[in-house]
C-alpha cells in the first residue's frame, strides 16, 4: 500500500471570496435579506483558449484536492481515471499531466498504471506519492515496500535551488506525507531535487520535465504546496491562467443557449446556492423559456420559504411556481424512525409533487439540476457515465426515466467555493451565496425520530437562536455549517423550582473546504453559553442543551 487511508487532509477554515468589483444593481436584495454588499468575480482574460492541467486519478482520497488547488491558481484541471482513452483527453487541451495517489503498490500484478500517452505525448508530467511511483516503475526504476511507512509531518530540504519546480519554495520547508513503499532506485536519467530524512528522493526530475513528489502538496499540512503546483502550471506547462468565473459565466450563457434552443426548461428551487446559481444562470440565458418550482416540503427552517420566493420572484423576475406540500409530507413522515427510510420517504413524495407540476406546464424539453463536480466524481471518475441518469442524491430527488427529459447542468465542472464565485458574478445577494449547506430531507433528518408537528416547532426555535449567535458573532462564513439537532433523548431538569422532563438538543458546528472531512469548530465558550441559555429559557419543551466535538471522520457531519 502507498497510500494509507486512514490520514486524512486537513481542513482550511474558511472559504475565500476572490473579486472586489462593485454589483449594485443587487444592493436592495441584499439589505433585504441582511447580506452585505455583494462583489463580483474577477473578469477573465479575453481571448485565451481553455488550457487544462488533466489529473490521472489512481483512486486516492485527496485526487480532488489536486484539481482544486491547481484551480485555484485560475487554471482549468480536470480529474479522470487512469484508464481514459487519448480520443476524451485531447479536445481538453491539455498542457501537463498530474498522477495522484493511490492506494495500490506498482509492484503487485493488478497495480493500475499510467497509459503510454502520457509518455509520447512529451507533455509535463508530475507524479504524486503513488504517481510518483508510477513513474519511476514504468521508466525503469524501483519501488520497494518500505522497512518503516512515512505518515504525517517531514521537513523537505531543497537540493537544487534552480529547479523551476521549486522555485520561491523555503528551505527547508515542511511536508506532508502518506505512504508505506519507497523509491529504492530512480528511473534512468533523474536526479534528486530535494530530500527528508526519511525519502532520499522525496523530490526527483528530469530534462525531459517529467517530476515526482513523495509527498503531498495539496493538503493543508504542506503550506507551501500550492507554490510547487503553481510552478508546475505556469514554469513548466507554461499555463497563462484563463481558468476564472467571468469567462465561464460567459461560455455558460452561450452553451446554455445553443443546447436549450428555443426549448422550455424545469428546476426544482432549492434555495440552496446550487439551484440558485443554476436558476439564475439559465434565466439569464433563455428568460421565460425557464421555470423554476418550489417544493415546500414543511421540513424547512423558519422564514426560509417566504425568503427563497421573495428574491426569486419579486427581484430576479423569474416565472416560479410554489407548491405548500407540507402537509402530505408530514402525513408520509408519520410513525418512520429509521433516518433512510426517512430519505426515501421524503424523496419519493418530492417526486410525485415535481411530476404533477410539470405536467401542468406546456410541453417540457429540459430539467436543470444544480450537479457538481464531486458529483459526477462520485458517479464516475471520467464524467462519462454521469450524464445518463440522475443521481438521487442531486437538488431534485431522483426523477424517473420515464420523464425523459434531457438535462441541463451548467455547474457539473464546478467545485462548491467556485459556484460560489459564479454567484457573486451573476449579482446573486450575498445571503443567498454564502448560505450554509442544508439536507435535501431538510429537518427529517436534524429530528432523531418520529418526525411531528411539535418537534418540528422546537427545532425550527433552537436551530433560529443558533443561527442569529452565529450571525451576531461574525462566525457564520468561517463555519461550513452550523446547527441543532433535537434528539430522542429526555433528561430531568430544574426550571423555576420545578421538576422538568425535557428534550435535549445537540449544536453542531463544522469547518471544512468541501464536507469530505471536517472538524468540529472551536466556538468560543461565552457564545456556547449565550446559545445554551436563550435555548433552554426560549424554546419549550428543551431543559437540556450540549455541543458535538466530534469530527469526520468518524462522524458525519449531519446526525441521520
Amino acid at each position: 500500500m502507498t497510500e494509507d487511508k486512514s490520514q486524512e487532509t486537513p481542513s482550511s477554515h474558511r472559504v475565500a471570496t476572490s473579486g472586489d468589483i462593485e454589483v449594485s444593481t443587487y444592493l436592495e436584495i441584499a439589505k433585504e435579506l441582511g447580506g452585505e454588499q455583494p462583489a463580483a468575480a474577477k473578469e477573465a482574460i479575453p481571448g485565451n483558449e481553455r488550457e487544462t492541467i488533466v489529473v490521472i486519478d489512481f483512486g486516492s482520497q485527496y485526487s480532488l484536492l489536486i484539481a482544486r488547488r491547481i484551480r485555484e491558481c485560475q487554471v482549468y484541471c480536470e480529474l479522470v481515471s487512469y484508464d481514459t482513452p487519448w480520443e476524451k483527453i485531447t479536445p481538453l487541451n491539455p498542457k501537463g499531466f498530474i498522477l495522484s495517489g493511490g492506494p495500490a503498490s506498482v509492484y503487485t500484478p493488478e497495480a493500475p498504471l499510467a497509459p503510454a500517452y502520457i509518455y509520447e505525448s512529451n507533455l509535463p508530467v508530475l507524479g504524486i506519492c503513488y504517481g510518483m511511483q508510477v513513474i519511476t516503475h514504468q521508466l525503469g526504476g524501483k519501488v520497494t515496500q518500505g522497512e518503516r511507512h512515512e505518515y504525517g509531518h517531514s521537513v523537505l530540504h531543497v537540493a537544487d535551488v534552480d529547479s523551476p519546480l521549486l522555485a520561491d519554495l523555503p528551505t527547508p520547508a515542511p511536508v506532508w506525507m502518506s505512504h508505506g513503499d519507497q523509491i529504492e532506485e530512480m528511473p534512468p536519467g533523474f536526479s534528486t531535487l530535494a530530500y527528508t530524512e526519511g525519502s532520499p528522493f522525496a523530490v526527483m526530475g528530469n530534462d525531459k520535465r517529467i517530476f515526482g513528489l513523495q509527498f503531498h502538496p495539496e493538503v493543508a499540512h504542506t503550506p507551501n504546496g500550492k507554490t510547487i503546483l503553481k510552478n508546475f502550471a505556469y514554469r513548466i506547462c507554461g499555463c497563462q491562467g484563463n481558468w476564472t468565473m467571468g469567462s465561464f459565466i460567459r461560455d455558460s450563457l452561450d452553451r446554455i443557449k445553443e443546447q436549450v434552443g428555443g426549448g422550455k426548461v424545469i428546476n426544482a428551487l432549492s434555495g440552496g446556492v446550487d439551484s440558485a446559481v443554476v436558476a439564475t444562470l439559465i434565466h439569464q440565458a433563455i428568460g421565460n423559456q425557464l421555470t423554476c418550482i418550489f417544493v415546500n416540503n414543511g421540513l424547512l427552517r423558519r422564514q426560509e420559504a417566504e425568503r427563497t420566493l421573495k428574491v426569486f420572484r419579486r427581484h430576479l423576475g423569474m416565472n416560479t411556481i410554489h407548491v405548500d406540500a407540507s402537509e402530505r409530507f408530514l402525513n408520509r413522515l408519520q410513525g418512520v424512525i429509521d433516518p433512510e427510510q426517512k430519505r426515501k420517504v421524503i424523496g419519493e413524495e418530492f417526486i410525485k409533487v415535481f411530476e404533477e407540476e410539470a405536467a401542468k406546464i406546456s410541453k417540457v424539453d429540459f430539467l436543470a439540476q444544480g450537479t457538481l463536480y464531486p458529483d459526477v466524481i462520485e458517479s464516475a471518475s471520467s464524467g462519462s457515465k454521469a450524464s445518463a441518469k440522475i443521481k438521487t442524491h442531486h437538488n431534485v430527488g431522483g426523477l424517473p426515466a420515464k420523464m425523459t427529459l434531457n438535462l441541463v447542468e451548467p455547474l457539473r465542472y464546478l467545485f462548491k467555493d467556485e459556484v460560489r464565485q459564479v454567484g457573486l458574478g451573476l449579482g446573486l445577494p450575498e445571503e443567498m451565496i454564502w448560505r450554509q449547506p442544508f439536507p435535501g430531507p431538510g429537518l427529517a433528518i436534524r429530528i432523531i425520530g418520529e418526525v411531528t408537528r411539535e418537534k418540528l416547532e422546537i427545532l425550527r426555535s433552537a436551530d433560529w437562536i443558533v443561527m442569529e449567535e452565529i450571525k451576531q458573532a461574525k462566525l457564520y462564513r468561517q463555519l461550513w455549517q452550523s446547527f441543532a439537532v433535537l434528539t430522542d433523548v429526555k433528561s430531568v431538569g430544574v426550571m423555576g423550582d420545578f421538576r422538568t422532563y425535557g428534550y435535549l438538543v445537540a449544536v453542531r458546528a463544522v469547518t471544512s473546504d468541501d464536507a469530505m472531512t471536517a472538524d468540529w469548530a472551536r466556538l468560543p465558550y461565552e457564545l456556547l453559553a449565550k446559545i445554551s441559555n436563550r435555548i433552554v429559557n426560549e424554546v419549550p419543551g428543551v431543559n437540556r442543551v450540549v455541543y458535538d466535538i466530534t469530527s469526520k471522520p468518524p462522524s458525519t457531519i449531519e446526525w441521520e
